[in-house]
């Protein structure tokens, strides 16, 4: 409140923006109460949202200042006129349905009077010369249970540096004077506040049913539902009654376009990009090319919500509750099955161009492209194997497995994985891609019968099937894997000299890296490490060469490993600097498993 006050300080025309429920309106009318010593005139409020005409807007304000028309005079003119030697502060609330006519006359205003400030709100900004425009974040909430900065949410002392949980714990004592927070309470008021995600509107609906509703009651009602929050306080604006409500409001001042990307973009899970919303926002009389200035305008109207800087660059999101609203809009029309194909489909893509660029020097940043999509990913995959079929369930699943076994994701892909497999064909080159991407994860697990049992049946497909020499080389690989971890180094050298003939053959260079590795690792278990330093070599001058990251540290860590058994402490020393240096640079997990502390280790050794 401080800081809006600063700012209106500062210029003549400021306007809070948001998203319905928000809390402009109270911001705006705390921020009013402070100043009215400010100025001599006083501070005037003028509600617009019960106008629905572009030309009640100059009547509202002049019935608001006690201003009377003039025979045979514009009214334009005479609040003009009238407040032409006032100092006062005008607070013009909800003005996105009438924009074009509140513009016209805060222009006019303060052009014509020096002493009049404005505060607005609206969804977005007014557009006039010399405007500042502030958004109205939601209130802080606490963090999902697990992620670090959710440490400090499981005790109610915790939790009360929240302003959600602060408002939910004020309105809900409102509701029932018993009412407080404690250790009995704090998981189920913190999950109430994360799904509202510290939208004031939503969480004070939430509180009005403390009393009817236990805490808990309110928490797993809330999940996926917005029909909880029917009733308000009996002096509560129509619109305001509830969280439906108010984005009812909003959704039905937007184009018919607009309304068609907003419900469309309900299908994103989290962030997405422009790109994003272009694959699946067009369609329809909504061509590809429009989609960015509808996303604009509706970042604009405050019902999505932009990260970053240029469009190209920047991430937008549904705040949940509007999420939720945007589904059900989209369930109501016939196009919920066609907008979640092309979700599916667009991360498909993603997937298979991050894939093509892995075998690039780019690894690390399309890996956190990805990472960054996650949850788009699991939703895509989630829809695709319960309604988009089969196929596209298994092509999702096979995509998507090497980017689980580099950041770690074990035991979610393996499971994704299976459920592909169970539904998909039983003979296709997608399927023997989702078999060497179980393999690979259930190796990661601990579990070699499955790897073993999955590469035969991948290696089977190879008969039936024109198999991509890299898939096929990769199931071999995966082979010699498990028949080293049984002891058998002369199968397991046998399986990867053939992945490693079959990289070559293919000209497929990230596939010959990576068998230069197990065959460098087969060697050093058998006691020749001459020929394992060799191999090492020769993988980390073609990753060097070829700006492959990824398996970099792999190779100087085993490099290390090599020249301290050969009692070269300096160069083990050197080189596994440099592998310390890349893993802390690219992180800890890239490339499937915690790499610091080995490395770490074989420093201390050298």
């Amino acid at each position: 409140m401080l800081e809006v006050g600063q700012a209106l300080a500062t210029t003549r025309l400021l306007t809070l923006t948001g998203v319905g429920g928000s809390g402009k309106t109270r911001l705006a009318l705390e921020v009013a109460r402070g100043l009215l010593e400010a100025y001599p005139n006083g501070v005037w409020l003028v509600e617009l949202a019960p106008l629905s005409e572009e030309v009640l807007v100059p009547k509202a304000v002049a019935e608001a200042l006690k201003v009377p028309e003039r025979p045979a005079e514009p009214l334009f003119d005479t609040l003009a006129d009238v407040l032409r030697d006032r100092q006062l502060l005008l607070v013009l609330d909800n003005c996105e349905h009438l924009l074009e006519a509140t513009a016209l006359l805060v222009d006019l205003l303060l052009d014509s009077c020096p002493g009049v400030r404005i505060l607005a709100t609206s969804r977005e900004a007014l557009g006039v010369e010399g405007e500042a425009r502030r958004p109205v974040p939601p209130l802080s909430a606490p963090e999902p249970q697990g992620t670090t900065s959710s440490e400090d949410s499981s005790s109610s002392e915790g939790l009360e540096g929240y302003e959600s949980v602060r408002l939910f714990v004020e309105r809900a004592g409102g509701r029932d004077p018993a009412f407080s927070l404690g250790p009995e309470n704090a998981v189920a008021v913190a999950e109430i506040c994360r799904t509202l995600e510290g939208i004031p509107l939503a969480i004070e609906l939430a509180a009005a049913r403390v009393g009817t509703l236990s805490i808990e009651q309110i928490s797993e009602r809330l999940e996926g539902s917005l029909e909880l929050l029917t009733r308000g306080g009996r002096t509560a604006v129509l619109r305001h009654r509830t969280l439906k409500g108010a984005l009812e409001w909003s959704h039905n001042l937007l184009s018919e376009s607009e309304k068609k990307l907003f419900r469309r973009l309900s299908v994103f899970a989290g962030e997405w990009t422009l790109e994003a919303s272009e694959a699946v926002g067009a369609g329809g009389d909504v061509e590809e090319g429009e989609v960015l200035n509808l996303l604009s305008g509706l970042v604009e109207k405050s019902l999505v919500m932009a990260r970053g800087g240029d469009p190209g660059d920047a991430r937008y999101r549904l705040l949940e509750p509007v999420r939720q609203y945007a589904w059900e809009k989209l369930e109501e029309s016939d196009e919920a099955e066609e907008a979640r194909r092309r979700h599916a489909e667009f991360f498909l893509g993603l997937a298979e161009e991050t894939e093509t660029e892995m075998r690039g020097p780019e690894q690390a940043a399309w890996l956190d492209r990805l990472e960054a999509d996650h949850d788009n990913l699991r939703s895509a995959l989630s829809w695709a194997l319960e309604r988009g079929g089969p196929e596209l369930g298994l092509r999702l699943a096979e995509a998507f497995w090497w980017f689980w076994e580099a950041r770690g994701y074990f035991d979610e892909g393996r499971r994704w994985l299976e459920q592909a497999l169970a539904k998909g064909s039983r003979a296709s080159s997608a399927r023997a891609k989702a078999l060497d991407g179980v393999g690979h994860l259930a190796l990661e697990l601990g579990d070699v019968d499955r790897a073993v049992a999955a590469a035969e049946e991948g290696l089977k497909l190879r008969t039936q099937l024109e198999l991509e020499a890299s898939v096929a080389a990769s199931l071999l690989r995966l082979m010699g894997i498990t028949a080293e971890i049984r002891g058998d180094y002369e199968r397991a050298t046998q399986l990867s000299r053939e992945s490693l003939a079959l990289g070559r053959e293919a000209e497929d260079k990230l596939t010959v890296v990576w068998s230069l590795i197990n065959l460098g690792r087969v060697s050093s278990d058998q006691g020749d490490h001459e020929r394992a330093t060799q191999f090492y070599e020769e993988g980390l001058a073609l990753c060097r060469e070829l700006g492959y990251t990824t398996p970099l540290p792999n190779f100087l860590s085993a490099l290390a490993c090599e020249f301290l058994l050969q009692g070269d402490q300096e160069r083990a020393t050197t080189v596994n600097s440099e592998a310390t240096a890349l893993v802390r640079k690219q992180g800890a997990n890239l490339g499937g498993h915690s790499r610091i502390p080995g490395t770490l280790e074989r420093l201390g050794w050298a």
